[in-house]
Order: C-alpha cells, then sequence, then structure tokens
C-alpha cells in the first residue's frame, strides 16, 4: 500500500468528533468504532469526560460499539475518562502499532470493514486504522481553551507532508 492510501482517512469531518452523528454512522455501514482519547475526546491533560461528550457516546454507543485506545500511559488519566464513560480501553497503544488495535477489534468481534477509527492525527490513528482495513476517520483536535491560541506543529507537519505524499485532507461536507 502506497503512503498517499496509508494516510488518506476514509472521512474527514469539520469539527470535533462530536460531529459524527448516528446518521455518518448509518451511512458508512460501521458497527463500532475505536476511538483515541488525546485531543480527540479530550483536551490534552484533561482527566474527566466533558457533559457534551457524555452524551455524545450515550447517543452514539446505541449505534455502535466503543471502544478507547489512546497512546497514552496514564491509567489514572486515561482509564478515568474511559470510566466515566463506561467504555472498556487499552492504554499504551504505541499506533501506529496494530497490536492493542486488534485486541480492541477481538474483544468487538465486528469484521475489520466494519469498524471505523477515529482520531485526530494522520501518522498514528489514520495509519493504524488504515493498515489494519478499518474506516478511517479524522476529526479536528479538541484543545484546552488555554491553549487554542497555540498551533498544533505536529499535526499541522503531518497534514503538509501527507499531502506531498499525495493525500488529500480537505473535511467532506455532510
Amino acid at each position: 500500500m502506497t503512503w498517499n492510501k496509508l494516510l488518506q482517512p476514509n472521512l474527514i469531518l469539520s469539527g470535533s468528533i462530536l460531529n459524527l452523528t448516528p446518521e455518518i454512522i448509518q451511512q458508512y455501514n460501521l458497527k463500532g468504532l475505536v476511538l483515541d482519547v488525546d485531543e480527540t475526546l479530550v483536551p490534552m491533560r484533561v482527566g474527566v469526560a466533558s457533559p457534551e461528550l457524555q452524551q455524545w457516546v450515550k447517543q452514539i454507543r446505541t449505534h455502535a460499539m466503543l471502544y478507547l485506545v489512546s497512546n497514552n500511559l496514564s491509567e489514572v488519566r486515561i482509564g478515568g475518562i474511559a470510566r466515566s464513560l463506561n467504555l472498556p480501553y487499552y492504554l499504551g497503544a504505541a499506533k501506529p502499532s496494530r497490536r492493542k488495535i486488534r485486541a480492541a477489534l477481538n474483544s468487538m468481534n465486528l469484521p475489520v470493514q466494519q469498524v471505523g477509527m477515529v482520531g485526530d492525527r494522520l501518522f498514528t490513528d489514520i495509519l493504524v486504522g488504515n493498515r489494519l482495513g478499518m474506516f478511517t476517520i479524522l476529526v479536528e483536535p479538541i484543545v484546552h481553551a488555554d491553549a487554542v491560541l497555540r498551533s498544533h506543529p505536529i499535526r499541522n507537519f503531518e497534514v503538509w507532508f501527507s499531502e506531498i505524499l499525495g493525500a488529500s485532507i480537505n473535511p467532506k461536507k455532510n
């Protein structure tokens, strides 16, 4: 598989994961979602799920199985977020390593093509999802209010480099 294919999300959403609706999930025949945590669900260093995220999870879980898989190593933080959302999780995933994503897929017991990998990073979340044949969804990062003025140099570099390699990183209009 070429780099542009490995880094090309199947769906690019404008805005945060909260814009991923049941209608979109049904449109792409997804029965499960593997969710990144840091800046996909919560801002970096935030240890609790927002009321909006809790409501989103409550709504989405009636349409798809959900599993959290994070590169973060903090059991206290990631475990706390997962427990507050009542979701299973893996931490220390080392994405784009496929090991813990495969474990989540095995736990979900769904065909890989019916599971979406949702994240804010191309070189971790999208790359691992594409390597496994999952439906990949890129969302904009959720950042803490005091960090809004800072740019995201790593994500900006990933987008720039991916476009050089031939991936198209423009949000789809839904």
